[in-house]
């Protein structure tokens, strides 16, 4: 495959493929469900996205089909044995259509995200954790699963200029401008997740962040703004484990 690729597209692989291990490696997968994108360098209407078959433990830098944006059509195809999802195309096409600010978008299904979905009050604002996100959360109500074109236009209309998205009875969604953004963001909604739903199965009367205390820490995290530091660590962590992300 590497052959076959430009070096910029090469190294996007190289960071998606981390980026699939990365969620593995937090225990944030669904089996052989759920689905990562990024756009390929030079080529904003390609996309790299996961075969259908694959844990997220088995994804490589080779193993990524190309895929157009528009149609859905195959670009450049792995030897792999496995198709695609029609629901990751419909999710990520939506996005990656309408937010050409986006570069990156991920989905998933933990226990914690699809807990809190399907909660009414969404994510409370009662920890710091959740405040990373501020105010700037949407919410995209269960159509079932997602495999009508139909739904693509309102899923990016729910989306609106956010890049954090609960689907409702169903999962999370990020969208970053980088793979390193993408994956932080992932990271610390599924914490505030979990957070949520341990505070909850307390039964103790939950302490609520106000909205001022909300949008000031909201301030501060994105002045401070980084995710370099946390995608090398990262990536270091995965080395050690397994590098074969990198084939």
């Amino acid at each position: 495959m590497r052959h076959k690729v430009s070096s910029e597209e090469w190294d996007k692989r190289v960071e998606l493929a981390a980026f699939y291990r990365a969620i593995d490696y937090f225990g944030m997968t669904d089996i052989i469900y759920n689905h990562i994108t990024a756009r390929v360098p030079g080529e904003p209407d390609s996309i790299l996205l996961n075969p259908f078959g694959l844990l997220y433990s088995e994804v490589t830098a080779s193993s990524l089909y190309k895929i157009s944006v528009k149609t859905g059509e195959v670009i450049l195809k792995p030897d792999s044995q496995f198709g695609l999802n029609r629901a990751a195309y419909i999710i990520h096409s939506a996005v990656h259509s309408g937010r050409h600010d986006v570069d990156c978008v991920v989905h998933t299904h933990t226990r914690a995200g699809v807990a809190v979905s399907a909660m009414a009050c969404g994510l409370l604002p009662i920890s710091q954790t959740a405040a990373w996100f501020g105010n700037a959360i949407s919410y995209h109500d269960y159509e079932g699963p997602a495999f009508s074109l139909e739904e693509r236009n309102r899923l990016l209309r729910d989306l609106g200029e956010n890049t954090v998205m609960i689907l409702r009875n169903h999962g999370l969604l990020v969208c970053g401008k980088t793979i390193s953004d993408a994956f932080l963001d992932i990271y610390m909604l599924e914490m505030a997740c979990k957070i949520q739903v341990d505070a909850l199965a307390s039964g103790k009367e939950l302490t609520v962040l106000s909205n001022d205390l909300v949008g000031y820490s909201y301030e501060l995290v994105e002045k401070a703004r980084s995710s370099d530091i946390e995608w090398a660590a990262i990536k270091r962590a995965l080395d050690k484990r397994d590098s074969s992300y990198r084939d």
